[in-house]
This record gives C-alpha cells, sequence and structure tokens, in this order.
C-alpha cells in the first residue's frame, strides 16, 4: 500500500495529478461540441496559435496567463468573424491565423534564444512543473466553462446540431459561436503546460469520439467524456511516474488505447447484431 501511495507525497505529483485531473474533464466535456460541430481541427489550430501568445508573453515579460490569453482571445473571435463576413471556410481560416501566429512565435525564438528551454515544455507540456497557482487557475477556469454550459446549454446544443434552424427561433448564433470560441481559448491555455501544443488537440477529440461510440445521448456523452478525460488523467499521471514516460504522452496514450478497445467490442456487437438479424429473417 505504501509503495502504491509512494507518488503522492510529493508536492509537485499531488499538484500535476491535481491539474491532469482537471484538465482531462474540462477537454472532454468542451470535446463534446467539438466532434458534434466537425471541428476537430479548431482544437490543434487555436493551441498553436495560443503558442504564439505564449512566446510573445515570455519576451516581454507578461503574466503568461495574462499574454497568452488575450492572445487566444483575439485569434479565436478573429476566425470566428473571418468566417462570418467572408467566403472562406473555416478550415482556412483556422489555418491561416492559426499557423501565422505560430510562425510569430517561432521568429521570436529564433530571434530571442532565451526561450529555448522554455520551447519544449510549451510544446510537449511540463506538467511537472504545475504549481499551485497554476492549478487554482485550472480550477478556475473548469467552473467557469461549466457555468457556461450549465446556462448556455440549450443553446449551445441548438447551435451545434443545426445553426440554421437555431436562428429562425431566436437563438443568437453568432454570439454563442464567439462565447464557445472563448470558453474554448481559455481551456486551451490552461491546458497548455500540462498537455503541450502538440497533444491538447488528441485530449479533446479522443474522450468525446470515444463516448460517441458507446451512446447516442448528447447529454450522457457528455458525461461518459467527461469522466474518461478525468479518469484517464488521473491513470495517465500515475503510470508515468512509474514507466518514466512524458505524462501527457502517457495520457493520450491511455485514451487511445481506451478508444481501440471501446471501438472494437462496438463493432463486434455490431456484427453480432447483424448475425442475429439475419438469423430471425
Amino acid at each position: 500500500m505504501t509503495t502504491l501511495l509512494e507518488p503522492f507525497q510529493f508536492e509537485f505529483f499531488r499538484n500535476g495529478t491535481l491539474a491532469a485531473v482537471l484538465v482531462g474533464a474540462l477537454c472532454g466535456l468542451i470535446g463534446v461540441y467539438i466532434v458534434l460541430r466537425g471541428m476537430s481541427y479548431i482544437g490543434h489550430g487555436l493551441s498553436h496559435a495560443i503558442f504564439g501568445g505564449a512566446v510573445v508573453s515570455f519576451v516581454m515579460s507578461w503574466n503568461f496567463y495574462v499574454g497568452a490569453g488575450l492572445w487566444g482571445f483575439v485569434a479565436a473571435v478573429l476566425i470566428n468573424q473571418t468566417v462570418r463576413r467572408t467566403k472562406i471556410g473555416a478550415d482556412a481560416a483556422i489555418g491561416v491565423i492559426t499557423t501565422a501566429s505560430f510562425a510569430v512565435g517561432v521568429a521570436l525564438i529564433s530571434r530571442y534564444r532565451r526561450f529555448t528551454r522554455s520551447f519544449d515544455a510549451a510544446l510537449f507540456g511540463n506538467i511537472l512543473g504545475v504549481t499551485q497557482q497554476d492549478v487554482w487557475v485550472v480550477v478556475g477556469v473548469t467552473l467557469l466553462v461549466m457555468l457556461v454550459v450549465f446556462f448556455f446549454y440549450k443553446q449551445l446544443l441548438f447551435t451545434t446540431f443545426d445553426a440554421d434552424v437555431a436562428q429562425v427561433y431566436g437563438v443568437r448564433t453568432a454570439w454563442v459561436d464567439t462565447l464557445f470560441a472563448l470558453v474554448l481559448a481559455a481551456a486551451l491555455i490552461v491546458s497548455m503546460q500540462i498537455l503541450g501544443v502538440t497533444l491538447i488537440a488528441a485530449a479533446l477529440v479522443v474522450p468525446a469520439i470515444t463516448a460517441r461510440l458507446m451512446t447516442d445521448s448528447f447529454s450522457r456523452m457528455m458525461l461518459y467524456s467527461t469522466l474518461i478525460g478525468a479518469s484517464t488523467g488521473l491513470l495517465g499521471m500515475y503510470l508515468s511516474y512509474y514507466v518514466d514516460v512524458a505524462s501527457g504522452a502517457t495520457i493520450v496514450l491511455l485514451q487511445a488505447g481506451l478508444f481501440s478497445v471501446v471501438l472494437a467490442i462496438t463493432s463486434l456487437q455490431k456484427r453480432a447484431g447483424r448475425r442475429l438479424l439475419h438469423t430471425h429473417v
């Protein structure tokens, strides 16, 4: 028993584990809307945009959350407005704005070499460097996102499944899309230190896709996705301590493994159902 609880005697591990669980749940919750909207690319793209803001914050000696937050919010609004006000598609707008922002970060890194050590942490995460202050920020953003989902549940649901019909019924879809983009940016900012730019997209998409295989109910899908994100965050942190592998990568690999198992089970169930149907026919 003492061996099993050994990692939790270290403060850095306790902070990292709590942050991983919260970020996993947060990404799982938001990921449902992203998957059902067919916006899987935006998580990947917007995280790259925020990376540019993180580098600017470092160079200008600004607080990370303030600098990256403002940068991420501006990028999210720009993407949203570009799609709405021009003929440019969402994927093209995301590609242009986010890659340009990422390029700004890379250009600054090449100019100011001092960021080199922090570069790896930004790309791949540095969960063991999470402080108590970082945990409180993650807690705050998680509560904020939960409140937004709770109070705007119907508007988000309606806009997700049929934005045109939602407008007919008086839902201000433009405002809802902007709100969701800002919530997504906030979630990505607090997730960057835990998972890194390269793994955030997987943490957003994989739990939601896995939950989609398990149920057709929207509410249950949200619950399952959130639980998958939180539980893999906890198990991933725990396993990474013993196998000495990066925490973010371990979490995502666990999610991918769970997805593979669920996909195999559901595929077998469908085949069995077809065989049973053919037998009765």
